[in-house]
């Protein structure tokens, strides 16, 4: 059985957390993170999410995500999209892909070679065909 651990194993490094733009939140996203926080939603909105429009963002504080503090600070918390990262699906469709990500986090497996990767990262998230009855 493949394992997710198989291929990544975050090591909190913050290379994913870096820049001035941040990630979209969800509805799912944004109740995880209250719950997380234990803080009620106009809290939580007005010390760590910025509205753009009609999406809410995470802020970013000096280059970071405002939960960057030597490592994730809402790690149990964290949004969808940060926990998805770097497992995206773009390392299918091209080694190139693979490479730029590989070389920017630390817990990508460099022991496996980019076929076995992809083999490993195909297992662990195949979408089940659907039933054409």
């Amino acid at each position: 059985m493949v394992k997710t651990s198989d291929i990544f194993f975050c090591q909190q490094c913050g290379y994913c957390c870096q820049g001035e733009t941040t990630v979209s939140l969800d509805e799912n996203d944004q109740k995880r993170m209250i719950q997380y926080l234990g803080m009620k939603r106009e809290e939580v909105a007005r010390a760590f999410w910025r509205q753009n429009g009609k999406t809410i963002q995470m802020r970013t504080v000096d280059g970071h995500c405002i939960f960057f503090d030597n490592g994730c600070t809402i790690h149990a918390g964290k949004p969808w999209r940060c926990s998805q990262w770097p497992l995206h699906p773009s390392i299918l469709e091209a080694q190139e892909n693979f490479e730029i990500i590989k070389e920017s986090c630390p817990g990508i497996n460099r022991k496996l070679s980019y076929d076995e990767f992809c083999k490993k990262f195909s297992v662990l998230f195949r979408i089940p065909p659907k039933n054409r009855g």
